[in-house]
């Protein structure tokens, strides 16, 4: 492994080992690599970029992040019964999380990307 590689785990686990402590020491009810992902967004908007060191195994991570659903493939099988029984709230919660999902990323991108310029249409 090269150096620079090490250096952008390094950088990762860094983040996801203070998001741990950060929501160990608040006692706050999120997860400590979700609190990591937010520390590492800040730090990238603050860095103004992706650094180079952190491309690479970011893109190694991403090309693999469907592996990480094995985990909750498997948990959705061990609760299975419960998932039959509960299954009308299982359902509202997945179409109104994606709806909500949906409406955000729309907002979002209408707020950065306020479209073609007028002017261009003018001609």
């Amino acid at each position: 492994m090269s150096k620079t590689m090490l250096l952008g785990f390094l950088i990762l686990l860094s983040c996801q080992l203070a998001g741990e402590w950060l929501m160990l020491v608040l006692g706050l009810p999120i997860p400590g690599p979700v609190a990591g992902m937010l520390i590492l967004f800040a730090g990238l908007l603050w860095y103004g970029e992706v650094p180079a060191a952190l491309r690479f195994p970011a893109e190694g991570l991403i090309r693999y992040l469907t592996l990480l659903f094995v985990p909750a493939g498997v948990g959705l099988v061990q609760h299975f019964e419960l998932l039959g029984n509960e299954w009308l709230v299982v359902a509202l919660t997945l179409v109104s999380s994606t709806f909500l999902t949906m409406l955000a990323t729309a907002m979002i991108f209408r707020a950065v990307y306020p479209g073609p310029e007028k002017d261009a249409a003018d001609g």
